[in-house]
């Protein structure tokens, strides 16, 4: 599957793999939009700079527990890349 002219939804979208997958997506594989959905106001801010506010980047707060805001962002997305994950292994353990 390309991802050319593509509606792409990127949960954890702020996160390391999130930022790459975004950067070597507009470079290689021209998608029509890159949806980026995340918890982090400040790191979209962070993130908007560092894209040069892309028309082509769209940022949703939100998180991937709360079922219709992740429903709302998805609405017309033809490609969902799932990156949003906890990091440490003790709070992912003791919060399933």
């Amino acid at each position: 599957m390309t991802l050319q002219n593509k509606v792409i939804l990127v949960t954890g979208g702020t996160g390391s793999f999130g930022q790459k997958f975004t950067k070597i997506a507009l470079q290689e594989y021209n998608p029509k939009v890159i949806r980026i959905f995340s918890r982090g106001e400040l790191l979209q801010h962070e993130m908007r700079q560092k894209f040069n506010s892309n028309p082509r980047i769209r940022f949703f707060v939100g998180d991937v527990r709360d079922r219709e805001r992740v429903y709302r962002a998805m609405n017309g997305v033809d490609i969902v890349v799932h990156a949003a994950a906890l990091k440490q292994v003790p709070t992912c353990e003791y919060n399933p």
